[in-house]
């Protein structure tokens, strides 16, 4: 590195410091690729009280589990209820709500037996009912559950006539065939059926309760029954919410953690400071300045993930954003490189793809996903300018001001002012400006499309490529930014259909997709594939983290050997 970018760098990371933070849950749909080995897993005895201190960076924006969106809300659903099945160690799916299952020759016909020994919270058992139900409120139009439709359609038999409001919610693939037994019947085969049976969506829902609390369902912990391995035993609303252990739950004997107590903590100065207090016991991620300052304690981890940080650009609400000169030069407008390794500096690496690297490979070369195109759009302020020209010249005028749609924590507002920085000094003419506001209210917006780019992330709810690969289907329901491509749709709709049963074929449609979408048309702009950073207690033992779907699985975790 020569000497001037050296002490650029120096003085970027020294400015952005005195402002700089980071939350460990981030700001959008987001989920960990914990390397187990780097974590406390499985050493001694649980030992003391056994309560675990923790932090997130936003409020629950919900605990209705068909109305989930977000990392927040699902992580904890993840620990309070349960569906079919749960991620268990190294992401295994193993027994929940059902003890196993048969599959028909064709693939089409899933049939589950329920344990005759769940019971809800109040007592009541657990049925096949509970599911029939949850999953019919999922695609319920009169609900407006965003991930319903989203993991339903295209998969569950007749989801997306039902979710349209074209057949009635009996005609969902989905029944009862008794009180401990559930057929569901697919359209096409699906690879990863049974770890997408561990997602929140698909939980069971009591219907005589959520009918009994009517409005008020899922509002407060009293308006909620729980079939978990925890309870909410509390929750104060932007201060943080209490989970004890259910005593009622199927395998209660397994569960070690009496109490689990998260605080919302937005600044990352705050989260250090309660832990070196001792107030929590898991750090949130660490910005530049703290993972510099802690690098040498024993106690610090990291971990790459297979979440991805990009910008989108609705198509709609901002004229220019339609152009596609002006979507490529902002892809390549903005130094990834040293906001990854400068300004986050916790193990995130620049993206310039849209599915992660180290998630997925092809399944006859067993290749990386990324092997086959690499890097699409990578910074190039020169390469930028010139499409920035020609874009301005095709709108015909000299300035554009582009509003950016971010959060609220220190390090959105830090990534969100750097890139301002970058996007005004390599754009000339271009006016950017920060809106930053709390999480529920930036998926409020994204929901509307009342953005113009937007700041957002996400994790994988399943392991295969399509988590990623489905978001940008024209008018789906993450999509949210008037993208639209027939030849993009075509090539999904034949990952989930005519390639259904040809693996190799499917893997390779969805790198093509992933080519059309960033390197012919910019849609999004991605910026970096994350990492996290923390100082993590070694008493706190067994905390499973997960490639996809929720973060954070409690059940196993125990405490052991804290002074």
């Amino acid at each position: 590195m020569k000497k001037s970018k050296y002490l650029l760098l120096l003085a970027l990371s020294l400015v952005l410091s005195a402002f700089l933070a980071a939350c460990g849950g981030g700001n959008s749909a987001q989920n960990n690729n914990g390397q187990g080995e780097e974590l406390p897993a499985g050493e001694g005895e649980p030992t003391g009280p056994q309560v675990l201190n923790v932090l997130d960076s936003a409020e629950i924006p919900t605990m209705d589990s068909v109305k989930g969106t977000d990392a927040v809300a699902f992580n904890v659903m993840n620990n309070v209820f349960e569906g079919l099945y749960r991620l268990g160690e190294n992401d295994e799916v193993v027994e929940g709500m059902a003890t196993g299952h048969e599959v028909s020759e064709d693939g089409l016909t899933y049939t589950f037996k329920l344990r005759e020994d769940a019971v809800w919270s109040n007592g009541d058992p657990v049925t096949a009912k509970d599911f029939v139900f949850g999953w019919q409120r999922a695609v319920d139009p009169e609900v407006g559950s965003e991930y319903g439709p989203y993991m339903m359609n295209g998969k569950i038999m007749n989801a997306e006539k039902v979710s349209a409001g074209d057949l009635p919610l009996e005609e969902l693939g989905v029944k009862a065939l008794d009180d401990n037994t559930l057929e569901v019947t697919l359209e096409q085969p699906v690879a990863y059926f049974e770890s997408l049976m561990t997602f929140p969506t698909f939980f069971p829902q009591h219907q005589g309760f959520v009918e009994e609390q009517g409005d008020k369902y899922a509002l407060e912990a009293e308006n909620l029954i729980y079939n978990g391995p925890f309870v909410l035993d509390s929750w104060e609303h932007e201060v943080g919410w209490k989970m004890k252990k259910n005593a009622d739950y199927w395998d209660a004997e397994t569960v070690n953690l009496d109490e689990i107590n998260v605080k919302v903590v937005k600044e990352v100065s705050t989260g250090v400071n309660l832990y070196t207090a001792k107030q929590i016991d898991i750090s949130p991620g660490l910005t530049s300045e703290f993972v510099e300052l802690y690098k040498e304690d024993p106690t610090i981890v990291s971990y790459l993930e297979p979440t991805i940080f990009w910008f989108k650009m609705n198509q709609t609400k901002n004229e220019a954003l339609a152009n596609l000169n002006i979507r490529k030069a902002l892809s390549m407008a903005f130094n990834k490189e040293d906001l990854a390794n400068v300004v986050l500096n916790n193990g995130s690496v620049p993206a310039n793809y849209s599915v992660p690297v180290g998630f997925v490979q092809h399944p006859e070369t067993g290749e990386d996903f990324r092997d086959k195109h690499g890097d699409f759009n990578k910074f190039d302020a020169a390469k930028a300018k010139e499409f920035w020209e020609k874009g301005l010249e095709e709108l015909g005028t000299d300035s554009l001001t582009i509003e950016i749609l971010g959060g609220d924590t220190e390090t959105a507002k830090n990534m969100q002012q750097y890139i301002q920085n970058q996007f005004e000094t390599n754009l000339p003419g271009l006016t950017i400006k920060l809106k930053e506001v709390p999480f529920a209210q930036r998926l409020d917006l994204d929901s509307a499309m009342d953005y113009d780019m937007q700041l957002a992330g996400w994790g994988p709810d399943y392991l295969d490529a399509i988590s990623f690969a489905n978001l940008w289907i024209t008018d789906g329901g993450n999509n949210k930014m008037g993208y639209s491509n027939p030849e993009y749709d075509k090539l999904l709709k034949d990952v989930m259909t005519t390639y259904a049963n040809e693996p190799a074929k499917r893997f390779e449609a969805m790198q093509e997709a992933d080519r059309i979408l960033i390197d012919e048309d910019a849609a999004i702009a991605p910026i970096y594939q994350r990492g996290t950073t923390r100082l993590w207690q070694p008493y706190v033992q067994n905390v499973y983290m997960h490639n996809f779907g929720p973060d954070f699985s409690y059940k196993w975790a125990y405490i052991s050997g804290k002074n």
